[in-house]
């Protein structure tokens, strides 16, 4: 095995451990506060409207922009 081979199978394992770590941190957090969370959880999901609405229509104006400019290319175009 080469020292590139080596570094990634790391990497992996590093990552995975983290993963696991995480989990179990995110879980306990989970349980030892659920009833701290469980008033607040109507209003995080409205404070997740505008989030996903940005995320979710955000990207639209883009994509008219740039197929309304190919258009109007090639109209110029035949026209001359």
């Amino acid at each position: 095995m080469n020292d590139q081979d080596t570094h990634s199978q790391q990497v992996k394992k590093h990552n995975f451990v983290m993963w696991v770590f995480m989990s179990f941190i995110a879980y306990l957090l989970i349980t030892e506060h659920w009833a701290h969370i469980v008033p607040y959880l109507p209003y995080l999901i409205f404070l997740l409207c505008p989030l996903m609405h940005f995320f979710m229509h955000g990207g639209h104006g883009h994509e008219n922009h740039g197929e309304h400019g190919s258009q109007e290319d090639h109209t110029h175009h035949e026209e001359k």
